[in-house]
């Protein structure tokens, strides 16, 4: 495959661009489907679902209005419903007649000079498909803020009325905002990717002081990226995942794949300094450096599959985009990467920057260093990464909502009007669900139970239970372990914080099984790589080390919000598993890179103590930049939006960076140095044909 790749360059060349183009116009044509929505089979909530069978819609926003002096008089307090119940405000039906353009509207309907909010509701009814219902209001005690259900068809609508209420200019005195998720304000497609593209293209430069070698790392790796955006886009059909995972495509994908063309044209470019051929140079780094990056991308793949064992419903399209992104950089790195070296040859030094004369690498001499005084350097490392991890024992899942974003958002602005005028528990009510039986008396006992601000019937078997907390406080938890507990056997408890609860536990159960399945595939493809049963084992526990430190250092500012920074509140729920087998993966590259050059070293002559030096000489520079390329690509995401997108580019940063610093050159040159010879133990009739041949020594 190496060979027909070099000798057939062109043609290769022409096949990915062929691919490129038929994979993005095939998902640009027939893209598959988001669904942001879960199921969990025999949990309380999913019953529940089951029963209400799409019964209990609510409007996906609202218009909320806040006037300290005094609502206009159209939102002013209804005795009858203020404070009272949520009512539905019904969508409009198929067949009514169409909607009037919003100035005609605006001209018909009845307002006055004192009351431009319902100026504003007349041009939001005026959209098409969008249904503001002011009758079906709700007031707060005080009569001083106002919630209005406003339901719509799809994005285009919301996109219009979050323009409507931009462009709208209150009255003094008195706050226009919009609750509902597809009004929140997100980093526009591209942005993110960009800061991490031009990160890497700055870090490249300085690694290879050549604007030609710099060059090819980045545009395979966009094409690897473009490629796995297209695939993961026509899977969807098979396996739909949330409207998220398409940017762990890209920060994946991003991250791993300019990483691996990093160290395959970093062994490429040595070779040629041996003066060796184009094509034998491009060989060797293939066979040597090209082996690693292939053992390293079906790591990454085989332990991002582990929240697989979440179910298909759960984790099929997280783990599907993860794969994707990683797969198909891979096979660029692979495939495409020693055409372009064959075609480009010894003309990737040209314009390159004056090099240094170096002496002994820093990298030798601190190995060394480290090696004199193994225990040491090992337990400082040790004692770090487990003062880094401390916090993880506090970790707490549930989902983010309104209240995590900026204050600049208008649905956090509404959050927090929500929170004032009704309390803290109206942004996660509990729904109570019957098959039939009378919730009468239900809802007079949950309305006793403590914890419980309000409790009142929304229809035949179906009522709302307000929380006098709010959907991430502990106490809510524990209100719904009550409300479970105590109320009659024919009552279910559901609603978002209660799903929350349930996935928790789903996740909790599930853990052990993904950590078992992971660790196993990472063992299983790691003996035939290092051709050692100790260093597969010693390099789990040291990536199990990175990935507690990364958890970590996400709850301390995530949850705890120990820099101050408004961020406190529980993880996604889906973060800490998916945080663990990508975490894991990437890890076991740098693993994967050190410990084969310093196998390569070892059979020289058979000496650790240089091997592990030499091996770490000989990598470290490369692994820096890959370390340095992945953390800013990883920490541009940690300025995303999102919330868990967030939480996922800062904890995949830090770990890259513990993993990098920490664990590459303190613990594992200490761990090598201490096991000594032992490192290699492999018996051999036991395994000689688990392996390949071309790995025996």
């Amino acid at each position: 495959m190496i060979r027909f790749c070099i000798r057939h360059r062109r043609l290769v060349a022409v096949l990915w661009t062929a691919l490129t183009a038929a994979l993005i116009g095939a998902a640009a044509t027939w893209p598959g489907p988001t669904a942001d929505g879960f199921s969990l089979p025999g949990s309380e909530s999913q019953r529940a679902a089951e029963l209400l069978d799409g019964a209990a819609h609510e409007p996906p926003g609202a218009l909320v209005v806040s006037a300290p002096s005094g609502l206009p008089p159209t939102l002013a307090r209804d005795p009858a419903t203020a404070g009272g119940a949520p009512t539905r405000a019904p969508a409009p039906a198929e067949g009514d007649a169409p909607a009037q353009d919003p100035a005609t509207a605006s001209a018909q309907q009845p307002t006055s000079p004192q009351d431009p909010v319902a100026g504003l509701i007349a041009r939001m009814n005026a959209v098409p498909g969008v249904h503001v219902s002011p009758d079906d209001r709700r007031v707060s005690p005080d009569g001083t803020i106002t919630s209005i259900p406003i339901d719509y068809q799809d994005q285009a609508a919301a996109t219009q009325l979050k323009k409507l209420r931009d462009e709208f200019r209150p009255p003094p005195g008195t706050t226009v905002e919009l609750s509902g998720d597809d009004f929140a304000d997100f980093t526009p497609g591209g942005v993110t990717e960009l800061v991490g593209l031009l990160a890497a293209a700055v870090v490249l430069v300085f690694a290879f002081r050549s604007l030609i070698a710099a060059a090819v790392p980045l545009i395979v790796g966009v094409i690897g990226v473009a490629c796995g955006v297209a695939l993961f886009t026509l899977l969807g059909h098979a396996f739909s995942g949330p409207a998220f995972s398409v940017y762990l495509t890209i920060m994946l994908g991003l991250g791993v794949g300019i990483d691996y063309a990093l160290l395959i044209v970093t062994r490429f470019r040595t070779a040629l300094e041996e003066s060796k051929e184009v094509e034998e140079a491009v060989e060797e780094a293939m066979r040597t450096a090209g082996r690693s990056v292939l053992f390293a991308g079906l790591i990454v793949i085989a332990t991002g599959a582990g929240i697989l064992l979440l179910g298909p419903s759960l984790g099929g399209g997280v783990a599907l985009a993860a794969g994707c992104g990683v797969l198909m950089v891979m096979l660029a790195a692979l495939t495409l990467l020693p055409a372009l070296l064959g075609m480009i040859g010894r003309r990737i030094d040209r314009f390159a920057l004056p090099r240094r004369a170096e002496g002994v690498p820093l990298s030798y001499r601190w190995s060394r260093v480290v090696q004199r005084r193994p225990w040491l350097a090992g337990t400082a490392a040790l004692v770090a990464l487990v003062a880094l991890a401390l916090p993880a024992t506090q970790l707490r899942v549930g989902w983010s909502d309104a209240g995590n974003r900026p204050v600049t958002d208008t649905t956090r602005r509404a959050h927090d009007l929500l929170a004032q005028g009704f309390g803290p528990g109206v942004a996660g009510p509990l729904i109570l669900v019957s098959a039939g039986a009378d919730l009468g008396g239900a809802v007079e006992r949950a309305a006793r139970t403590p914890g419980v601000a309000q409790a009142f019937p929304t229809g035949g078997r179906t009522a709302v239970v307000i929380p006098r907390t709010g959907p991430q406080d502990e106490r809510t938890d524990d209100l719904i372990h009550r409300l479970r507990a105590g109320l009659p056997g024919p009552v279910l408890v559901t609603g978002s914080t209660a799903a929350a609860l349930d996935y928790a536990r789903h996740t909790a159960d599930r853990l052990p099984w993904v950590v078992g399945m992971v660790l196993l595939a990472a063992f299983a493809l790691l003996v035939p790589v290092f051709r050692s049963l100790v260093l597969p084992l010693k390099a789990i526990v040291v990536n199990l080390l990175s990935v507690g430190a990364a958890y970590g250092v996400v709850v301390a500012v995530f949850q705890l919000d120990v820099l101050g920074l408004g961020t406190g509140g529980p993880i996604d729920a889906w973060v800490p598993m998916m945080l663990f087998t990508i975490t894991f993966g990437l890890s076991m590259d740098y693993e994967v890179f050190l410990l084969s050059r310093v196998r390569e070293e070892y059979l020289r002559d058979r000496d650790n103590s240089r091997a592990v030096a030499a091996g770490l000489a000989r990598t470290a520079r490369v692994i820096t930049a890959a370390a340095t390329i992945m953390f800013c690509v990883f920490a541009a995401f940690g300025a995303f939006d999102d919330r868990a997108l967030r939480v996922m580019g800062v904890g995949l940063a830090v770990a890259v960076l513990v993993d990098a610093t920490v664990v590459r050159l303190v613990l594992v040159p200490a761990a090598m140095e201490v096991i000594g010879e032992r490192n290699w133990w492999f018996p051999e009739l036991t395994f000689r044909r688990l392996t390949p041949r071309r790995n025996r020594t």
